[in-house]
């Protein structure tokens, strides 16, 4: 068994912070390697939607230019 089940995860459905895997993998976000950090992770998602978000609009998909 890997190191992962004594990480921190975030559960989707609960939020709550969880050692190991206590929940099924489809309602788990991580691992993290301190419960702080899997606590942070709503902003954490949050943040790097936004930068993905912005990354896509500065890319010209679809214009038809060739940089």
């Amino acid at each position: 068994m890997s190191d992962d089940n004594k990480k921190y995860w975030y559960n989707l459905e609960t939020g709550q912070v969880e050692q190991g895997y206590e929940s099924p993998a489809v309602d788990r976000a991580g691992p993290f390697d301190t419960a702080e950090e899997a606590a942070n992770a709503p902003q954490l998602f949050k943040d790097r939607s936004k930068k993905w978000a912005e990354e896509e609009a500065r890319d010209d998909w679809g214009s038809g230019s060739t940089r």
